[in-house]
């Protein structure tokens, strides 16, 4: 895969080949856990079971469980999902599996791969309207008509998923929760009426942008995008518990989904172990493989840290995804370069790890800042190096 080969040259450029080497898993069955009312997640607690099954240290999983309670003093669940088997899951004053808390920007990574299903599937004829993510995305959008900014026609449907479409970025004294005619530029302030640079030039992280991708999910489907995410990704993994968020708006713009929502710890970790397994779930491909594949790289041409990217080297920004092993500096140092992550703010997280075959999840429901490298480089310290004979006692007999 052209795309793996590209994230894993550039992420060892970047780290000085210091990233811990991605070690081999055994080779298990196929295994997707029913849904939570029907037991969910497989999950050891002996220490030999989770040393021998899932190839996990139990020291450093208590070592990573010291950590996780000192990190902050926010109420969590935090999970730690190894070869299939929950393997850590660690809460405070929080359920793993009710508390749909927000989830932050988490949402937007979800967002990004519910677009990847609606453009697959107008592919085959079954949307109302056809769809790639080189589309112009306001051809998508005509709630947005008139353009407050004709340079918005430039804006295509990957620019707002990777943040270098020019809109309203965080940082400028913009509020994000608005109501939709200040959202697409008609209510009055030149702060979302112009683009603050020309689409695809530089990379400024942008919520406004992602409430733009929720409103071409709904025309090119037809159904709002919270529908359409129930029908198309959650349920199929068979999550349960979620919310979505609704932005009001005047009788010319009208009511619609936003990407914002909120999802259990649990239930996040289903959205990454679709991840990790190509996009399948059990025998149904339910996120395109070629998504999975592309957010293994930057999917922009834009280079160095800018000015709204948190400090981070704009080639750790995907198709909604993050590639923390690119960030630069000490913070991607540990961490595969295959690894995918979408931290949120108030330590929320999504992440996975295909070369370790590992999902990490956090969920706060919070603001704030929070280490979430760290979790992800301690997380990876405890996946035990795999050899023959530990492969053959893991395979089935």
């Amino acid at each position: 895969m052209k795309w793996f080969s590209l994230a894993l040259c550039l992420a060892l450029c970047d780290t000085g080949c210091t990233s811990r080497p991605p070690t081999a898993t055994a080779k298990q069955p196929e295994y997707f856990p029913p849904p939570e009312s029907q037991g969910g997640w497989r999950k050891l607690e002996a220490p030999q079971d989770i040393r021998r099954l899932a190839g996990n240290d139990p020291a450093k999983l208590e070592e990573l469980k010291r950590w996780l309670l000192q990190s902050d003093d926010r109420p969590f669940s935090a999970l730690v999902i190894h070869n299939g088997y929950l393997v850590l899951e660690v809460t405070r004053d929080h359920s793993s599996v009710t508390n749909t808390k927000d989830i932050k920007s988490c949402a937007k990574a979800i967002c990004a791969t519910v677009l990847a299903i609606a453009s697959a599937e107008s592919q085959k004829g079954h949307t109302p309207r056809r769809m790639t993510f080189d589309d112009p995305a306001f051809d998508f959008i005509p709630w947005a008509q008139p353009l407050s900014d004709p340079r918005k026609a430039q804006i295509t449907v990957k620019h707002l998923l990777n943040h270098t479409s020019g809109l309203t970025p965080e940082g400028y004294g913009i509020a994000n929760v608005q109501k939709w005619e200040y959202i697409l530029g008609h209510g009055g302030d030149g702060r979302t009426a112009s683009l603050f640079f020309e689409p695809g030039t530089t990379l400024e992280y942008s919520t406004h942008g992602l409430y733009h991708a929720a409103l071409v999910c709904e025309s090119v489907t037809g159904q709002p995008y919270d529908q359409y995410c129930i029908e198309h990704l959650l349920q199929p993994l068979g999550i349960e518990h979620w919310w979505f968020q609704i932005l009001t708006g005047d009788a010319q713009h009208g009511n619609h989904a936003s990407h914002t929502l909120g999802l259990p710890a649990r239930e996040l970790a289903r959205i990454a172990y679709c991840m990790l397994h190509d996009g399948r779930w059990g025998e149904h491909q339910v996120v395109p493989r070629w998504f999975v594949e592309q957010t293994a790289a930057p999917t922009h041409s834009v280079t160095g840290v800018t000015q709204k990217s948190f400090g981070r080297d704009a080639r750790s920004w995907s198709h909604g995804w993050e590639l923390p092993a690119f960030e630069g500096g000490e913070r991607g140092k540990g961490i595969p370069p295959d690894t995918r992550f979408k931290p949120g703010s108030g330590g929320q997280l999504i992440c996975f790890i295909p070369s370790l075959n590992l999902v990490l999840t956090r969920q706060t429901g919070k603001s704030g800042e929070w280490a979430y490298e760290e979790f992800v480089r301690l997380a990876v310290a405890a996946v035990l190096p795999t050899t023959p004979d530990v492969l053959a006692e893991r395979s089935p007999r």
